[in-house]
């Protein structure tokens, strides 16, 4: 059995809206590995600050199904991903060993999944010994006394752990928390704080600061655009007045393809309702969603209709760089040589 169904649609997708916009080479920065095996089946209490749905799509995602994924859904293209590993459950050295092999076996660059509590000497002796060029963390491994909504970034990215990262030149991947998302004020203070104190350390702000919807930016874009350093990771996101809002803050080079996969593979549209965001999916698809906010369900020729979360992000991105004039060069820029950069970067190259 095929990992991915293919349908009509999605070839047409592709071919008409998808294919000739992307560049030949891509480099994907935001891509999560693991084995379902090296998840324990008793779940850490803290995993109750993350939102569930990603899980519909994939028990797992080994580096197989990763590298399929990529032959499927954008065949002709030479794609790259920087991987890391799936949230930790109370197995981290397991997860993470797991990615460095994979990192090893098919020369691709990867991250650490990092834990607050480590040293700055225990962060730096890990990652250099996995041959990772930085760190992905979450929110869900801040301290489990913290309410969700009081977590802040360097809950989970303390500042010694980014004065080894700033030292080495190493990527940092951060998913900001907090309701508030991108606009939230002590998320901006501290966003730039990491680009005022830590200018050597490559920080991308993933999912464009979790800012699905209008009203998650505020005026975040123009206090962010004053920043020097920090790129932003598109990964996740479908919402092209965002990107469009993006591109006018911080220009083409400092914008990154990524994917969130194995999320992407869901079969889905993504709409506004209420001031969050809910994807819609084909009735059953992915279980019994009723209870998720996030998600909604359509039935017969809305069904029929869509095609993968992976081509409603690119789609999406192609309508905001056609808005805002970019070149070819320049979408090749946020599709691969960003990102290439940043890479060779944090390998000292």
């Amino acid at each position: 059995m095929s990992l991915i169904e293919l349908k009509d649609i999605d070839r047409r997708v592709y071919e008409e809206r998808i294919r000739d916009f992307l560049p030949e080479r891509i480099i994907d920065v935001h891509t999560h590995v693991w084995r379902g095996a090296d998840m324990p089946a008793e779940p850490d209490p803290r995993e109750a600050r993350n939102v569930t749905w990603p899980g519909r799509v994939a028990a797992e995602n080994p580096i197989e199904d990763l590298l399929e994924t990529y032959r499927l859904l954008l065949p002709g293209k030479q794609v790259r991903p920087l991987i890391f590993s799936q949230l930790p459950r109370r197995n981290t050295d397991v997860l993470n060993a797991y990615v460095a092999r994979c990192a090893r076996e098919h020369n691709l660059p990867a991250l650490i999944f990092s834990d607050p509590a480590w040293s700055a000497e225990e962060l730096e002796r890990r990652v250099q010994a996995g041959g990772f060029l930085g760190a992905k963390s979450y929110l869900s491994v801040a301290p489990a006394y913290l309410p969700t909504n009081e977590i802040r970034i360097f809950d989970f990215f303390p500042p010694h752990q980014l004065e080894v990262h700033n030292r080495h030149g190493w990527i940092v991947m951060l998913h900001i928390p907090r309701s508030g998302r991108l606009r939230d004020p002590v998320n901006l203070a501290q966003m730039m704080e990491i680009d005022e104190r830590y200018p050597d350390l490559k920080l991308i702000i993933a999912h464009v600061g979790r800012a699905y919807c209008r009203g998650d930016v505020g005026d975040a874009l123009e206090i962010l655009a004053r920043s020097q350093h920090m790129c932003f990771d598109i990964s996740a996101n479908t919402n092209d007045w965002v990107f469009e809002q993006l591109i006018r803050a911080v220009g083409p080079q400092r914008i990154l393809y990524g994917t969130d996969l194995p999320a992407e593979r869901m079969r889905m549209r993504r709409i506004e309702q209420d001031g969050h965001y809910v994807n819609l999916v084909p009735r059953g698809l992915y279980g019994d969603v009723s209870g998720d906010r996030n998600m909604g369900e359509v039935d017969g020729e809305e069904a029929e209709k869509l095609t993968f979360f992976l081509y409603e992000e690119i789609d999406a991105f192609r309508r905001a760089a056609e808005r805002m004039g970019l070149t070819r060069a320049e979408v090749a820029d946020v599709f691969y040589n960003n990102a290439a950069a940043l890479i060779a970067g944090a390998r000292g190259e």
